[in-house]
């Protein structure tokens, strides 16, 4: 699980109309794990294709000539697949991520703070929007966290 959780965000640099499914799953149960907090691969992709189509547009995120080409060749579909497929793991879900670690995704791409700034304030945005509560917001930015020093490079 811990190699899971580096590779947590491999893809989001390279990375429910009308309803809000983390609103709508049933009562946070603290016991229950992260995945079904967050109500399923349901709520999870949903947060993940507005996150994606965030990213894709993030000005920041776009003026790194490297992320922004990797993002334009890599493609929305696949980049929420692989995020989708990672989040669904890291948080107790069924799902199993098979695609690189986040040295090897990032290595070539020279994400500076800035640029984690620019990506962590978009996954907030998405996650406010879909009604994510504090509680698991907080836990999928400790997940996060974890994959900064293999994200974030000096220049």
């Amino acid at each position: 699980m811990k190699t899971s959780r580096i590779t947590l965000l491999s893809t989001v640099f390279a990375l429910g109309a009308g309803c809000a499914p983390f609103a709508l799953a049933q009562q946070p149960d603290a016991k229950a794990p992260l995945f079904e907090r967050l109500g399923g691969l349901r709520g999870i992709t949903v947060v993940v294709d507005d996150f994606v189509d965030r990213l894709a547009k993030n000005r920041t995120i776009r003026a790194n000539r490297a992320v922004k080409d990797s993002l334009d060749r890599s493609g929305a579909p696949y980049l929420k697949f692989q995020v989708a497929q990672m989040v669904c793991e890291v948080t107790g879900g069924p799902c199993r991520y098979t695609g690189r670690t986040m040295k090897e995704s990032h290595a070539h791409l020279g994400i500076v703070e800035k640029e984690w700034a620019a990506m962590a304030k978009d996954f907030k945005a998405s996650l406010d929007r879909f009604k994510v509560p504090a509680a698991e917001q907080r836990e999928l930015f400790d997940i996060v966290g974890t994959t900064k020093a293999d994200i974030v490079t000096a220049r």
